[in-house]
């Protein structure tokens, strides 16, 4: 049951909802006799399942951009755009950057970066992120 937590709170952290899985996976660490693997991927599937919802929401949200209400302008599209292609589809491995990264992975589903390309890419920095924060956590905690 920790580790469905722990999967459902990296999840929510991954969309454009408020969240913060480091605090639960450290909470983890912090009472011990857990996998670290287990952890580890329980916050890593779920945080890259989270990202993949963002990739679809940016898929479909062009859809709305001649609304009145859509809450960007055809300029600031293309200032994403331009962005998007000035630093690449390898930014997409700092999708787990606070503030930045979640719209980051809606940006990938908006200009249509292959889905295998923004799933390896995303799987590589937010598994990544994780193994960091338990090494950190770990060596705090284990003392």
């Amino acid at each position: 049951m920790l580790y469905l937590t722990l999967f459902l709170s990296a999840f929510i952290s991954a969309t454009l909802l408020p969240g913060s899985s480091e605090v639960v996976l450290s909470a983890m660490i912090l009472q011990g006799n857990i996998n670290l693997l287990l952890i580890w991927s329980a916050a890593t599937a779920g945080n890259v399942l989270g990202s993949c919802v963002n990739y679809w929401l940016g898929t479909q949200v062009l859809r709305f951009k001649d609304k009145k209400w859509f809450p960007v302008t055809e300029q600031g599209l293309e200032k994403a755009e331009k962005q998007f292609n000035r630093y690449g589809v390898y930014s997409l491995l700092f999708a787990w950057l606070p503030i930045v990264g979640d719209p980051l992975t809606v940006v990938g589903g908006i200009f249509k970066v292959r889905f295998r390309t923004f799933l390896l890419l995303i799987t590589i920095g937010k598994g990544l992120r994780y193994l960091a924060i338990i090494v950190l956590a770990v060596g705090l905690f284990s003392r």
